[in-house]
């Protein structure tokens, strides 16, 4: 099984997750930094760094990438959009020239195999799965969702629309290492 693969099933599992500002245990609460933490210690069985306390503005006082940064030193880099996989890791800036400050991992809608919830309210997506793209052919076709940690509500899976993808500052895949 790809490391893709592994990530995007190990996401599903944190559905639901309540969120909680700093938080990355599966079931009890994370932040979308505590979900990216607690799928890297799933496949490595350790932190990839210690990460110290944040606020929830810190991209906004600090004006650095460390999000980026983390990224970097930590994952590989993908080019671009068009070669993205469901499982990368997708970080988002919020506003231009501002920090990148949110995660999440790419995922698509028709691997729910059937209802879709929404992004942010754990409701349904209108609309109806494609039967012609199943779970396991899922790399072959661009991410249209992503699997989030959302303020207010829970981890959840949201559909990647334009809005988001404008807010895209990178993508990156998890080493295969130690699989």
């Amino acid at each position: 099984m790809s490391v893709n693969a592994r990530v995007l099933g190990l996401a599903e599992t944190w559905i639901g997750t309540p969120y909680r500002h700093q938080g990355a245990m599966k079931g009890v609460g994370c932040d979308c930094l505590g979900l990216v933490r607690g799928i890297w210690r799933e496949l490595y069985g350790e932190e990839p760094e210690a990460v110290p306390a944040y606020a929830p503005d810190w991209a906004e006082r600090s004006g650095e990438e460390r999000l980026l940064a983390a990224a970097g030193r930590h994952f590989f880099a993908v080019a671009s959009f068009e070669e993205s996989l469901a499982g990368d890791l997708v970080l988002f800036r919020f506003r231009p020239g501002m920090a990148a400050k949110h995660a999440g991992i790419l995922a698509r809608l028709a691997d729910m195999g059937g209802d879709m919830p929404r992004g942010g309210d754990g409701g349904r997506i209108e609309g109806r799965r494609d039967p012609k793209v199943s779970a396991c052919d899922t790399a072959d076709h661009a991410p249209d969702a992503f699997i989030h940690a959302y303020e207010q509500s829970a981890v959840t899976r949201s559909a990647l629309v334009p809005g988001w993808r404008r807010k895209i500052a990178g993508i990156y895949r998890f080493p295969e290492r130690g699989l």
